[in-house]
C-alpha cells in the first residue's frame, strides 16, 4: 500500500497505515500539484525582494514580532528557531508515533499554503519513507503556537542536527544522513516555521489514539458477552425489541454484537436483573460508539489543514496571519476520547470483580481458583489480578481530567490562551494503554470463569468459543505468575491481531 501525499484529503486509516509500516509514503509529481508548491515559496521570495513583511521571516518570532530582521540576517532565522526551541524533555515518541508526527506535518504542508519548497517536501517524504525518524523528546508542548518544540526535533534532524532512529539504531543526524548519502538540507525562510508552527504532534498521536479506541469498543462487547455467559446472566437484557426504545445506534449496534455473541446461551433464571456493569454494557460502550464518527471528523479536518502561521496564498501572493496552529479541536476531542475509554476500563474492571466473587458468579469458585480438593487451601487464583485491574482503573480514571481546559499564558502573554492539545493526546494514549491492560486482566479471568463454566456442564456459545480458542491460553490449575501472558496480551490488543466479527456488521 502506498500513500501519496498530493494535497488532497487523507483519512486516519492513513495515518495508521504509515505509522505501522503497512504503507509507505511518496510525494505526488502531478505538474499541477508541484506547481502550485513551487507558487507558495515563490512568492515568499517575491515578498521578501520587495522588502515585504511577512511574520517570522522578517521579524522576531512570538513576542518578538515588534523586532524586525535585518535581511542580512533573515537566512539565520529557521536555525535559530529550531535550535532555542531544542529544550524537550522527557522520554522520545516511540516509532509509531514519529511516523504519525511526520504524515500529519506532512499533510499539512502539501496544502500548498505554507510558502515551502519542493525539496523540503521531499526530504521529508523519505524521512518517512526509509523511516529515517528524528528523535522526538514527548514533553514540552502547550499546543499552541502548535507544537513548537517537539517538532524543533524534525526540523533539525532534516538539517542534520541532533539525532534520529535509524535502523533501530540511535544516531546523529548528520552521521545518518551520510549514511545514505544525503547531505543536511539548510532552510529556506518560513520554512523552519512552517515545519514547527503546526499541530502533527497532537494530531498524529490522536489519529493512532482513535483506531485503539475504536479496536476497544468492539472488543469490550466481545468480553462483555464473554462476562454474561461466564456469570450465568440474564442474555434478555439485550434484546432487539429493548434497544428499539432507545435509538442511539451505537449503543444499538453494541447490544446486537453482544446478543449475536450470546445466541442460544444459557442463564438467565437465575436472577431477573443483572448488576448494572452487565445489563448496561450496551449503554456505556454505546457512548464509545456514538463518540467516534463526531472525534473522527474533528481529527480529520485537523489532519487536512493548513495549519501554521502565517499561511501564504499561491495564487494572489497573500500574507495571512492567524492562529491556525491552535489545537483546540483536537484537544477536545483528546480529552472525550480519554473519558469515554476510561469508563470502557472501568465497566470490564467491574465485570472481573464480580466474577471472581462467590457472591455475584452464581457458583464459580472464589477467586476462580481452579484448584480442587486439598489442592484449594494453597492455591488463590485471580485474587492479585483483580487488585492490579483496580490499580490500572484508578490510574485511568485519575487522568480524566481535562486538559484543555489548563491553559496557561506564555512568552511574554503573546502565548497567553493555548490549547494543551498535546498533553490531552498523550494523556489519552495512556488512558489506552492502562484499559489495554484491564481488558488484558478481563481475558485472563473471563478465559478462566467460562472454563469453570463449562466444568460445570455449560455448553459454550459458538462466537465465544471461537474466540477463547484463538487466545491460545491454558486454564489456571495451580497458581502461577501471569505477568508474561499479561503482556502478550496487551501487545495482541493494541495490535489488533483478532479479527471481531464487530467489524464486519
Amino acid at each position: 500500500m502506498q500513500v501519496c501525499f498530493d494535497g488532497q484529503r487523507r483519512s486516519i486509516e492513513d495515518v495508521e497505515a504509515l505509522a505501522t509500516r503497512r504503507a509507505t509514503a511518496s510525494l505526488s509529481g502531478d505538474p499541477g500539484f508541484r506547481a502550485r508548491l513551487r507558487a507558495g515559496a515563490e512568492q515568499v521570495a517575491s515578498t521578501l525582494a520587495a522588502s515585504g513583511v511577512i511574520y517570522g521571516v522578517t521579524t522576531g518570532y512570538g513576542d518578538s514580532v515588534t523586532s524586525p530582521v535585518p535581511q542580512a540576517l533573515v537566512a539565520e532565522l529557521p536555525e535559530r528557531l529550531f535550535t532555542y526551541h531544542g529544550v524537550g524533555l522527557g522520554p522520545p515518541f516511540g516509532l509509531a508515533e514519529t511516523r504519525a508526527i511526520l504524515a500529519a506535518r506532512l499533510q499539512s504542508l502539501v496544502q500548498g499554503l505554507s510558502g515551502v519548497s519542493e525539496g523540503l517536501l521531499e526530504r521529508l517524504t523519505w524521512m518517512l519513507a526509509e523511516d529515517v525518524l528524528p528523535v522526538i523528546p514527548e514533553e514540552g508542548s502547550v499546543g499552541a503556537s502548535g507544537d513548537l518544540t517537539p517538532l524543533s526535533y524534525v526540523a533539525a534532524a532534516l538539517c542534520g542536527r541532533r539525532q534520529v532512529f535509524d535502523d533501530g539504531r540511535r544516531l546523529d543526524a548528520r552521521e545518518a544522513l551520510a549514511r545514505r548519502g544525503l547531505t543536511p538540507l539548510t532552510l529556506r525562510p518560513k520554512e523552519g516555521l512552517a515545519l514547527m508552527n503546526g499541530t502533527a504532534v497532537m494530531t498524529g498521536l490522536a489519529c493512532l489514539c482513535f483506531g485503539r479506541a475504536r479496536y476497544l469498543s468492539q472488543l469490550a462487547a466481545r468480553l462483555t458477552a464473554l462476562a454474561s455467559f461466564a456469570a450465568w446472566g440474564n442474555p434478555r437484557h439485550y434484546d432487539a425489541a429493548l434497544f428499539e426504545a432507545k435509538p442511539h445506534p451505537g449503543q444499538r449496534r453494541v447490544a446486537r454484537w453482544i446478543r449475536v455473541d450470546l445466541a442460544q446461551a444459557g442463564g438467565g433464571d437465575l436472577r431477573l436483573q443483572d448488576r448494572y456493569s452487565l445489563r448496561c454494557a450496551p449503554h456505556v460502550i454505546g457512548v464509545v460508539e456514538d463518540t467516534l464518527p463526531w472525534v473522527r471528523t474533528l481529527l480529520e479536518d485537523e489532519l487536512n489543514s493548513a495549519n501554521d502561521n502565517p499561511l501564504i496564498d499561491p495564487v494572489t501572493g497573500a500574507v495571512m496571519h492567524g492562529g491556525h496552529f491552535y489545537g483546540g479541536h483536537v484537544a477536545l476531542a483528546m480529552d472525550t476520547l480519554k473519558n469515554v475509554v476510561a469508563n470502557l476500563a472501568d465497566l470490564l474492571d467491574r465485570q472481573l470483580a464480580l466474577l471472581v466473587d462467590p457472591r455475584y458468579s452464581h457458583g464459580l469458585p472464589a477467586n476462580l481458583s481452579g484448584a480442587t480438593g486439598a489442592r484449594a487451601a494453597v492455591n488463590h487464583g485471580l485474587k492479585a489480578l483483580q487488585i492490579s485491574s483496580s490499580a490500572w482503573t484508578a490510574e485511568a480514571l485519575k487522568l480524566t481530567m481535562p486538559a484543555s481546559v489548563f491553559s496557561r499564558s506564555t512568552e511574554c502573554h503573546n502565548q497567553d490562551k493555548v490549547s494543551l492539545g498535546t498533553i490531552a493526546a498523550r494523556d489519552a494514549a495512556r488512558v489506552l494503554q492502562l484499559t489495554e491492560q484491564v481488558f488484558a486482566a478481563h481475558l485472563v479471568a473471563t478465559h478462566q470463569a467460562v472454563f469453570l463454566r463449562a466444568r460445570l456442564g455449560a455448553a459454550v456459545p459458538g462466537p465465544l468459543r471461537r474466540f477463547l480458542d484463538a487466545l491460545a491460553l491454558e486454564p489456571i490449575i495451580e497458581d502461577r505468575e501471569l505477568d508474561g501472558e499479561l503482556r502478550s496480551l496487551c501487545a495482541a490488543i493494541s495490535e489488533r491481531r483478532w479479527r471481531l466479527d464487530a467489524e464486519s456488521e
